[in-house]
Parts: C-alpha cells; sequence; structure tokens
C-alpha cells in the first residue's frame, strides 16, 4: 500500500490552522508516495448531507497533491481524501480519513472524517474579558458582611448552620426531594467587604452563581427575575458591589438561568408565595399559564431533568422571550443597563440556538459584554435534542465553559489516560473552535458541579499544583472556583459547596496561587498567544507564541522519574519551534516525578 502522509495540524498539509471563515478558502496538501497513483480527490460533505463535494487534487509530481476548496455558508464540514491506485492488474480504490488512516470500508467514512469548521462571524470579547482572572463565587458560601454576621431575609422550612465550619448537608423526603433548605448567610455585602482580598489575589472578574430571588441555597429556582435574593441584600446592596468592582478594576458576569424556574416562583407559584390566585399552577387564567407545559393540570408538567421543583419554561413562547431579552424592560436589559459585564448562562443545551441568539442580539446593544454558556462537550459539534447545535458559528455565544480541558488536566495528573491521548482530545479541541471562540473558553478545574480539585486529586498537593499550572498555561480565561485558594476541599455536591474558611486559609497554596495569577497577568503571551502542545513518553508540554515571544512549560507526568528523550518528542502546532528548545534545553535530562519546568 502506498506511503501516505496528511497531518491538519501541519501548515504545510492545511492552511489555514483550524476553522475557516464563510467564503475563506482553504489549502490542502496530501503526500502520497507510490508509482501506481491514478487520481487523488479531496471530498468534502456539509454535516447532515451524504453527498460529497469532490475536488480533483492536482499532482505536484513529488508526490504532493494539492487542492483549494473555498467555504460556503456557516456549519460543520466533514472531510476525507479518495485514492485510486493501479495494484495487481486492476485500480483499487482506498480512502484516507482520520483515524483509521487507509481503508476501503467506506461505511467508516462518517465516523472517521476529519472536522473543518466554518463559522460566521469572530466573536473578539473586550480586552478585560481576554485579560481576566476569573473567580466564581457561591454567594451563600462565600461571607456574610452584615454587623455580628446577621441573616437578612430568612426563609420559611429552611435552616441556618450553626458556625460556618459545619459541613453542608440536605434534609431529604421520603421521596428523595430536599425538604428543607440550608444556608450559611453569604451575601453581597460580604463579597463588598473582601473586595480588598481580591484584589490582592489578583482577580479582575467575578463569575457570580445565582443572585435573584429564590427558594434554594444555590438560587438555580428563581422565583424572580427582578429582584436581588433578600437573603442576599438589596437593589442598592447589587448597585453599590458593581460600582466598588468596577472603581478597583473587577468585571462581573451573571449566571442567567433561563430554562427553568422555580416551583414556587411568581411565575409557577405552586406553593402559594405570591398570592392564592396567582401563577400558571394557580390559575389557568394566569399571564404565565402559556409559559409552562402541563401534562395534567396543575400537579403533572415539564420539569428539568424530572425535577418537580424546576418547573421548564418554553423557550418558544413570545411573551416569554421579550421577558427575558426584550429590549426593553426585560432581564437581560435591566441588569445589562445596571453595569453587569456578561452573562453566563445555565444549561445552554436546553435553550434553543435562536433563544439564544436572540440574547446575543439584545446584548450587542452594550459595549464590551460578553456571553459564555455551560456546555460540557466539545461545542463544535454538539448534538442536543437531535439538533447539531450553532454555538461557535459567531452569533450566539462568545465561548463556553472548557469542560473538556478540566477532565483532560485531570485524567493526566490522575495518569488515567496517556500524554499523547490527551495532547490529541486538546490539539482537536482547538482545531474544531474558531480562535476567538477557543481564546473565549472559560477554564476551571472545579465548579459548583463538580468535587473539588484537591478532593479530586486525593490530597496531593504536588498534582493540584501541577494541574494549576496546566490551567493557567493554557489559552483561555482561567476560573478559581471561590476558596480553592485557601486548600478548601469538597466531594460531589452539596460538599463542595462548603462556607470559606476565612482565617484558616493553607497560606502556601495562597501564596502559589497568588504567585501564578501575577505570573498570568504579567505575560501578553499567556493571555493572547497561540498554543502548541508536546509529548515525549510520559512527558507533557504546553507551548504559547506571540509574534517574537514564546513560552513552555514541561512537565513529567508520571510518578517516577524520567528522563527527556528528545528523540520521541512529538510536537503539535509548534510554529515558532518551541519543540527544537525544548529538545536543546532538556536533552537527556533527568526529571523526578511530577517536575516541571519553564523557558
Amino acid at each position: 500500500m502506498a506511503n501516505i502522509r496528511f497531518n491538519p495540524w501541519r501548515k504545510e498539509y492545511k492552511r489555514p490552522f483550524g476553522a475557516i471563515k464563510a467564503g475563506q478558502a482553504a489549502e490542502f496538501m496530501i503526500e502520497v508516495y507510490d508509482a501506481y497513483v491514478k487520481s487523488v480527490e479531496l471530498e468534502i460533505y456539509r454535516d447532515g448531507e451524504s453527498t460529497p463535494c469532490i475536488l480533483q487534487m492536482e499532482d505536484q509530481h513529488d508526490g504532493r497533491y494539492c487542492c483549494t476548496y473555498t467555504a460556503g455558508s456557516a456549519g460543520l464540514l466533514f472531510y476525507y481524501f479518495k485514492l485510486v491506485l493501479y495494484e495487481n492488474n486492476s485500480e483499487q480504490t482506498y480512502y484516507y480519513c482520520l483515524g483509521l488512516g487507509v481503508t476501503q470500508n467506506e461505511g467508516e467514512l462518517s465516523e472517521h472524517s476529519y472536522q473543518l469548521t466554518v463559522y460566521e462571524h469572530g466573536v473578539e470579547a473586550p480586552d478585560w474579558y481576554q485579560d481576566a482572572v476569573c473567580y466564581q463565587i457561591f454567594p451563600d458560601r462565600f461571607a456574610n458582611g452584615n454587623p455580628d454576621g446577621r441573616i437578612d431575609g430568612r426563609k420559611q422550612n429552611s435552616f441556618i448552620y450553626g458556625t460556618d465550619s459545619d459541613l453542608p448537608m440536605y434534609i431529604r423526603n421520603k421521596d428523595g426531594g430536599i425538604d428543607r433548605w440550608d444556608f450559611y448567610g453569604g451575601n453581597i455585602r460580604g463579597i463588598i467587604e473582601k473586595i480588598p482580598y481580591l484584589k490582592e489575589l489578583g482577580i479582575t472578574m467575578i463569575y457570580l452563581n445565582p443572585v435573584f430571588e429564590a427558594t434554594s441555597n444555590h438560587r438555580y429556582d428563581t422565583n424572580d427575575y427582578m429582584k436581588i435574593d433578600p437573603m442576599l441584600g438589596t437593589e442598592d446592596d447589587f448597585a453599590e458591589l458593581l460600582q466598588k468592582l468596577h472603581a478597583n478594576g473587577i468585571h462581573v458576569i451573571l449566571d442567567g438561568v433561563f430554562n427553568h424556574v422555580g416551583k414556587n416562583s411568581r411565575y409557577f407559584n405552586a406553593g402559594g408565595l405570591y398570592g392564592d390566585d396567582e401563577g400558571a399552577f394557580r390559575n389557568k387564567e394566569s399571564k404565565y399559564y402559556s409559559w409552562f407545559r402541563f401534562i395534567h393540570y396543575p400537579d403533572s408538567y415539564d420539569s428539568w431533568w424530572g425535577v418537580s421543583d424546576l418547573p421548564t419554561v418554553d423557550k418558544e413562547n413570545p411573551d416569554y422571550q421579550q421577558f427575558i431579552y426584550g429590549k426593553k424592560d426585560s432581564v437581560i436589559s435591566k441588569w445589562t443597563s445596571f453595569g453587569v459585564d456578561g452573562w453566563r448562562l445555565d444549561v445552554a443545551d436546553e435553550l434553543t440556538d435562536d433563544f439564544i441568539e436572540n440574547i446575543r442580539k439584545t446584548l450587542d446593544d452594550y459595549k464590551k459584554r460578553v456571553l459564555i454558556g455551560e456546555v460540557w462537550e466539545d461545542a463544535s459539534n454538539k448534538v442536543a435534542y437531535s439538533k447539531r447545535r450553532r454555538y461557535v458559528y459567531g452569533n450566539g455565544l462568545y465561548g463556553v465553559m472548557n469542560y473538556p480541558l478540566r477532565k483532560c488536566i485531570i485524567d493526566l495528573v490522575l495518569s488515567s489516560r496517556s500524554p499523547l491521548e490527551i495532547a490529541h482530545e486538546l490539539m482537536q479541541l482547538r482545531e474544531n473552535y474558531p480562535r476567538d471562540f477557543f481564546f473565549n473558553s472559560l477554564n476551571n478545574l472545579d465548579t459548583h458541579d463538580t468535587k473539588r480539585i484537591i478532593t479530586a486529586c486525593s490530597g496531593k498537593m504536588q498534582l493540584v499544583r501541577t494541574a494549576w499550572e496546566l490551567l493557567f498555561m493554557f489559552p483561555g480565561i482561567p476560573c478559581v472556583y471561590y476558596g480553592d485558594e485557601a486548600g478548601l476541599v469538597g466531594d460531589s455536591d452539596p460538599d463542595n459547596r462548603r462556607f470559606f474558611p476565612w482565617g484558616h486559609e493553607n497560606q502556601e497554596m495562597l501564596q502559589f496561587m497568588k504567585c501564578l495569577i501575577s505570573k498570568r497577568r504579567a505575560s501578553q503571551v499567556l493571555s493572547r498567544g497561540e498554543l502548541s502542545l508536546f509529548v515525549s513518553g510520559t512527558f507533557f508540554g504546553i507551548g504559547r507564541f506571540l509574534g517574537d515571544e514564546a513560552v513552555a512549560y514541561l512537565v513529567n507526568a508520571s510518578d517516577c522519574e524520567a528522563e527527556f528523550n528528545p528523540d520521541q518528542l512529538q510536537s503539535f502546532h509548534d510554529e515558532a519551534g518551541l519543540g527544537a528548545k525544548l529538545c536543546q534545553a532538556f536533552a537527556n535530562k533527568k526529571f523526578g516525578a511530577w517536575e516541571s519546568v519553564e523557558i
């Protein structure tokens, strides 16, 4: 069989690297070294279509075959190469595709084709976002700024912990639902009080978990989108928070929870909190009745993942659409005008593409705002409810939460996957996303939905430090979940939502994070530079380059001492030649377990 070479991550085989804009041309070259090649074709098909566009590749008479493809409208394209060779006195047809290399089985092509993302618009985020270091705050668990720890807005049928060091727990009913919500009493004044702490840490952006009136401590069961939860404070408190954060160079994005509301919300009102005749649950004549789908009125209705506390809202309902993102008096308009710098959309997969794109249209009326989505997979080829999503095409989200990166970093430090496998997945993600979209990713090691990173690493602090170093080397916005820098631990929900350990911080961890944040903020190449990846045996490396400036980070991702072997080095998208510098600097040097270096 012919000797074939193609690598879309190297510019001699495909230019430009990665996703292309609608109307832009891409150049392809494949090497086929065989004396009996009759023809080579590039076959490209649009997502959802079975008939490919066939491009005859021009023979350069040195084993290279080239062609140029100009993209049409935005969408996902998939491609492979068709080779016709004259073998054994007959023509033989072969296909060259991702993962399989050469195959004659046409049935495997759809699963193993290369992906080419075509986007409509770039989404260049404002400078404040591109250069940000983010801090995620779960408001009830961060700080109480009231005198003597007073707790305002106490909720019926709930309980308040006796001390801040109590461990979170749920009190469940016989059906497994939450019977009594638990609170520590963190509030807006507590965040205001801790602004000097955040500034000293080096934070320039806060992602706030929900702050609107709700029944639960997490507040993803919104009761009133137009009101700050009384337990957190008042609208005046929130205005003061925004003013003081902005005065200290810190921006704020809010959690937008628009797929569902609380069953006790003024819109549904199952418990009668807003009156005996208000809300869809209690009155079919309610103006909110059409927002919900009742299977059997009133006690059976669509809810998020079957959780009855969270009735799902019909995102196709015009009244609801206007309420959330209309140009005047909508939720987005009110709080963005108030001074919020952007939104993170909860469960973006549950929102339609049109719904997301219309939020973006309203948000675009304001300057220097961002829109980030909660998506746990590769957002470029995500399918939700049997529909391919349009997240990366430029009309909706600026970026997404980078859960694939989180998984790769944790898998690397736990040695559950090889460095080579992880490098391939991360470079594939870089290739699939438009550059702006990729660089707008909100990168985290843990959130309110996952184990704390220290717990995920079984308390092995060297692994924790390596994980943070990898995250801060990577393109995108590094995000610290409150308390990680203080050594806070926690298993899955609710244990990952402990109160911040004020006065009991892990000082060594705190200083490590301050240095890491300071280094990131001082380096333009770390916030804006392009990405390279390197693998050699147990070694994993990240490179960043911008103009003439370049940095690289190399770690022995192993519990054993290892020698760096330059002959085994594999480089991915190494346009700055960092691989050669790594080989020159560390050839045959021995590294201890999890020892890392930078150049």
